[in-house]
């Protein structure tokens, strides 16, 4: 078995890259919907919902605007899909080594340690795409109210921000690499981890949430326990159901994180000085309902991106590459 699997670890890194790539191509438009309408503030609205977002969107900045930050999200999210599903398995074998069945507290457990791993690629991740998405939407509301410069709020203003960003109600051609440069110049590394608290508050308790209960839908599927294989569409389904399950728990807590990583604000947008101040100002001069905005976009993302990421996972895209049978971690 320790053979085994360490000959299919890479096989699994090449399995959720895969997944990964493939889920965003495929959804990426939805997540550029969702981060929009969770930045929008109440009495700003621009976007009625998904739908008039993504309308809006192809006839203010055509077709490709709705991959506005596809790049930097496929580049790294290769890393960050290999990482979450393989250390979920690896945490996963690990805690089922005695021979015992895992019970629910050793899968939360491994879906708990997945989520920390995933972090170091996911914030920097989010940090740029959020940036690249929302330029959309503030040059729309520029455009709306000529009269408001808006401004950026990242404590020090950048030149190069500053000409990207603010030389014109058009919609902004900041690149992921200027974004990078100018945080590290400004505030170093600690500039891309901007928003880590919130991350790990939104990807620790997915995790927790996902992995337990795909695992058990998964195991539903099996033809019998002499044959525990599953259905490629079985996979697929459990998948979107348990993402959709578990994106929409946590959504609060992605709203948190998108407001606080969105370095550029608005006319009268407020800023935050960290999750706590962030969660009083929404709740005070937004109401509750403000932590689910986006919930259902964010459901629609996680729920084809993690059945995609499944069927390639399980399928075994990356054994199959490296030649040798696939490993399933229902089997552990």
């Amino acid at each position: 078995m320790a053979q085994q699997q360490q000959i299919s670890l890479p096989a699994k890194l090449i399995n959720g890259g895969i997944a990964g790539m493939v889920g965003v191509t495929c959804v990426f438009p939805i997540d550029l919907a969702k981060t929009r309408l969770q930045n929008q503030r109440s009495g700003q609205q621009l976007y009625k919902n998904m739908m008039d977002c993504l309308i809006k969107t192809v006839k203010s900045e055509g077709y490709f605007g709705m991959y506005r930050g596809a790049a930097v999200n496929l580049t790294l999210v290769t890393p960050e899909k290999a990482i979450k599903l393989a250390a979920n398995d690896f945490f996963r074998h690990q805690l089922s080594r005695d021979g015992g069945k895992l019970t629910i507290f050793k899968e939360m457990l491994a879906g708990c340690c997945a989520g920390m791993c995933q972090v170091t690629i996911t914030t920097p991740m989010e940090m740029l795409k959020i940036q690249l998405q929302d330029a959309g939407r503030l040059a729309a509301q520029q455009r709306v109210m000529p009269s408001v410069v808006t401004t950026l709020k990242m404590g020090g203003t950048s030149a190069v921000l500053s000409r990207s960003y603010n030389a014109s109600p058009q919609v902004m051609r900041v690149s992921a690499i200027q974004i990078t440069k100018e945080l590290l110049r400004t505030k170093g590394v600690t500039g891309l981890y901007r928003g880590l608290g919130a991350t790990l508050m939104r990807d620790i308790p997915f995790s927790v949430v996902y992995f337990p209960l795909f695992a058990h839908l998964h195991q539903l599927g099996q033809h019998s326990s002499e044959d525990p294989s599953v259905p490629f569409y079985w996979s697929f389904m459990s998948g979107c159901l348990a993402g959709s399950i578990a994106a929409v728990a946590v959504s609060p807590c992605d709203v948190v994180k998108t407001r606080l990583q969105s370095l550029k604000k608005g006319a009268n947008e407020e800023t935050y000085n960290g999750v706590v101040d962030c969660v009083r100002k929404i709740l005070k001069k937004e109401g509750p309902g403000a932590f689910l905005k986006g919930a259902s976009c964010r459901a629609l993302v996680i729920a084809p991106l993690f059945g995609i990421a499944q069927v390639v996972y399980f399928v075994g895209v990356g054994e199959f590459l490296l030649g040798y049978t696939p490993y399933n971690i229902t089997s552990a």
